[in-house]
């Protein structure tokens, strides 16, 4: 099922998804011409502005880099080039994990002005694999003191629980596809 839904950048009507598929079919669709990583990448976009100012999933959200490796990751497709498993597919990284260039804050204030001079290796390999790198879910301070501000988005008097709320609440409400997360003392 699929609706048109207005660019907020471009102001053209894009072809957009009505929910997210899972990743193999995601892959499926963009292998057979039927989906494109912009429309995987412009429907999370959406769902970050419509739902993250309640949900409060996000530390921070790269629009401007997600939305030119969407450009290219379809062209890569439509060269027919190799492309990875995870390639076109929009995934969130808990704030604990280095992206190069970004901030690294792992909840604490302690952190404010940390910039990742390299990938964590769990990056460079989704990096690899083909994802699209969206942003940073929230986490609870250094992975291991709660609560996290992140709220269950099923039910906001309630936490979506433990120090990989953001990411469970960005999968959960369609904001990305997948997140990292971890665990840290027996969550």
């Amino acid at each position: 099922k699929r609706q048109f839904l207005s660019s907020s950048q471009s102001g053209r009507l894009l072809l957009m998804i009505s929910s997210l598929p899972t990743i193999p079919k995601a892959r499926e669709m963009m292998n057979s011409g039927d989906l494109s990583p912009v429309d995987l990448v412009e429907f999370c976009l959406q769902r970050i502005q419509l739902y993250d100012g309640e949900i409060c999933a996000w530390v921070m959200v790269d629009e401007v880099g997600a939305r030119k490796a969407a450009r290219e990751a379809a062209a890569a497709l439509s060269r027919q080039s190799s492309c990875g498993p995870l390639h076109g597919i929009p995934i969130g990284i808990k704030d604990i994990f280095d992206v190069a260039g970004w901030p690294t804050k792992a909840g604490s204030l302690l952190r404010q002005h940390h910039i990742a001079p390299n990938d964590a290796a769990v990056v460079g390999q989704l990096r690899g694999a083909g994802a699209i790198i969206l942003g940073k879910t929230v986490t609870t301070e250094f992975a291991c003191f709660d609560p996290s501000p992140t709220r269950n988005p099923w039910n906001f008097q309630h936490t979506p629980g433990g120090s990989s709320s953001g990411s469970a609440a960005a999968v959960a409400t369609q904001m990305c596809m997948a997140a990292l997360g971890s665990q840290t003392g027996g969550s």
